[in-house]
């Protein structure tokens, strides 16, 4: 799967939406690869690989060249585990 971020913010909150709802679905994936400056994380699930590329690393790629042959998943057609719900906080006193 190749996911295009148009910021290093946008690539980090993509990489940890993935990961927390797949984590949540019991998918685990190897060690993230991913460069200091959120250019490209790749997230290998064993059957599934993720890239999360900022615009300009996924035209300098062109990994949908690579992957061409490769059958395309209907992503938005999968059904995923709701997230689960964040801790409250405690009251200020």
């Amino acid at each position: 799967m190749l996911i295009t971020a148009t910021s290093r913010p946008q690539a980090k909150a993509l990489y940890n939406e993935i990961h927390m709802r797949l984590k949540a679905a019991g998918e685990l994936h190897r060690p993230v690869e991913a460069d200091e400056v959120g250019w490209w994380a790749l997230l290998d699930y064993g059957s599934v690989v993720v890239h999360v590329l900022q615009k300009e690393a996924r035209d300098y790629y062109d990994l949908e060249h690579l992957y061409g042959a490769c059958k395309e998943l209907d992503w938005q057609a999968m059904d995923m585990p709701d997230l689960p719900e964040a801790p409250s906080r405690p009251a200020e006193v």
